[in-house]
């Protein structure tokens, strides 16, 4: 093997860094530092500010002992010291987790413990959480949050306030990049398998090449304006927290979705750019005219979940929003494919269009490629639109692993390949499509449900003998359960005492929203056949 071009021409210092998304923000303070980062009711922040502020975080952590390899946990609605967190918290050394809102307290209890987290910042909203980890946990530092409430003092005991923790960190701290782009900067957690939530450890190589995906895909400009209609612990914001720092764009905060006030944003800060899961584009496109009164701008909006349904992004269309539809999971940084637009497309009609759009399409700029495979044999399924096999990713933009679950990662990895564990086609184009999901995972308002977890529920209710759970479509959520139940001979149960039983389970957006009682359709063996379930609530719809 000719060699020359080795010898003598190392890797050094001067020709090359690993990569890493914090570098971002310290670029653009550096290049735009007076432009507008943040805003969050009357607060109005530039980049400058913004990068002290991620400075003084990481070197508040650091003087509490918090640095490399160590977890801080994040459990914030869209406010800026979420976004504050992106930067700070991997600024020290350390791994940012950050926790769903929506889950129930053992669910976040359960991730506190397996991350190992040594710091929790918490909103004031969620004192019943900082309550018990403080008991659970009395090593736990816990830094609140009082964006819209006070601190109760009962909940918040060893509690520092946030901002109090800032001044004591230096602003002018110098951090260092990561000593390895592979090493974590991001622990999340899977929300619809069976069993335990799994944690997905994400590395900084593939952060930063997911963040300039995203520009890529979007084509992006600088200084765009992006509203945080998608919640920052998906996924740490599918990377758009280091996606508008590349971009010197404005992240104007959200509380909470309300169409109104998105509207309102829209036409106050001249929002550019968002994205939401199916039910935050259908609560826009089905709002009411006069909300969108007076926005005259083209508006970009990128969608990932359950495929829109065609006639919302016709109505996105008509209303001067621009859909972009996206696919990944929680493994692959949110999106890393997207069903990017042909030309072609526009000389169909309306439905049709909506049809193309529809589908999770092709990979990501940067990730090295999504395709169908035979799931035993991993040979590549036609393109034929009929032929279902296995949704499979491979490149950058694909985790780590999961944390302290050596089995799990290996069985996802085999045959270096990402098994998604989604059931799909490759249309003749060579855009992919799902068909089904092979764990019967349930897409709720971009939430991932488990059917099992559901069903392990009602089978606690004394009255249930069997019990199956299958997606039932929803105009408002895209999908929601739908629970079938067989009653223990001579039990009687109503539905809602059936809905009650799992809300002292399971978070609301898992909670059945129908049930049907009757004898369930099995095979010879006794295994439920879902099939015929899906097609009964299919049947009921078409009546």
């Amino acid at each position: 093997m000719n060699d020359r071009f080795e010898a003598g021409l190392e890797r050094r210092k001067a020709n090359y860094v690993p990569l890493t998304p914090i570098d971002f923000i310290a670029r653009t303070a550096e290049v735009y530092g007076d432009r507008l980062a943040v805003v969050h009711g009357e607060i109005r922040r530039n980049w400058r500010d913004t990068y002290e502020r991620a400075r003084r975080l990481a070197s508040a952590l650091q003087q509490a002992g918090i640095g490399r390899g160590d977890t801080v946990a994040a459990l914030l609605p869209n406010i800026p010291p979420m976004i504050e967190a992106h930067f700070g918290v991997p600024m020290s050394g350390a791994v940012l987790n950050t926790l769903n809102t929506r889950l129930d307290i053992s669910s976040l209890l359960f991730m506190l413990r397996h991350g190992e987290a040594k710091a929790l910042i918490v909103d004031t909203e969620f004192g019943e959480l900082a309550h018990r980890a403080t008991l659970e946990f009395p090593e736990l530092r816990v830094i609140s949050v009082a964006d819209a409430m006070p601190a109760e003092p009962d909940q918040f005991i060893r509690a520092t306030d946030y901002e109090t923790f800032l001044q004591s960190g230096d602003p002018a701290f110098a951090w260092t990049p990561p000593d390895d782009e592979w090493d974590a900067i991001a622990l999340n957690y899977t929300s619809g398998t069976t069993g335990d939530p799994k944690g997905v450890v994400y590395h900084h190589r593939g952060a930063y090449l997911n963040a300039l995906s995203n520009i890529l895909e979007w084509d992006m400009p600088k200084h765009a304006i992006y509203l945080w209609t998608l919640p920052l612990f998906h996924c740490n914001g599918w990377c758009f927290p280091w996606t508008v720092a590349a971009r010197a764009g404005v992240n104007v905060c959200l509380r909470r979705f309300d169409a109104k006030t998105v509207f309102d944003l829209i036409r106050r800060e001249g929002i550019t750019h968002y994205c939401g899961a199916p039910i935050v584009q259908s609560a826009l496109a089905n709002a009411p005219a006069e909300w969108r009164a007076g926005i005259a701008h083209r508006v970009s909006a990128m969608v990932a979940g359950a495929a829109p349904a065609p006639a919302v992004i016709a109505k996105m269309k008509e209303i001067g929003f621009d859909l972009t539809h996206v696919y990944g999971l929680t493994e692959t940084y949110g999106p890393a494919a997207v069903c990017a637009k042909q030309e072609s497309w526009e000389t169909l009609d309306d439905s049709a269009r909506a049809d193309m759009n529809a589908r999770q399409g092709v990979r990501y700029h940067l990730q090295a490629a999504v395709t169908v495979l035979d799931p035993d044999t991993l040979a590549p399924v036609p393109s034929d639109g009929e032929t279902i096999g296995e949704i499979m990713f491979r490149g950058n933009i694909c985790m780590k692993g999961y944390l302290k679950n050596e089995h799990a990662t290996e069985a996802t990895f085999s045959g270096g390949w990402f098994h998604t564990g989604d059931l799909g086609v490759r249309m003749p184009d060579g855009y992919i499509r799902i068909r089904d999901r092979s764990k019967d995972i349930i897409i709720s308002g971009g939430e991932n449900i488990s059917s099992i977890e559901v069903e392990d529920t009602l089978y606690r209710h004394p009255a249930v003998s069997v019990a199956a759970v299958v997606a039932m479509a929803d105009p408002k959520w895209g999908e929601v359960p739908c629970a079938f139940v067989e009653l223990r001979e001579g039990a009687q149960v109503s539905a809602e005492e059936i809905i009650a039983h799992c809300r002292l389970f399971l978070a609301s957006y898992k909670l059945p929203k129908a049930v049907r009682f009757g004898e369930l359709p099995k095979t010879s063996t006794g295994k439920i056949q879902k099939f015929e379930l899906r097609a009964r609530i299919k049947s009921e719809g078409s009546q």
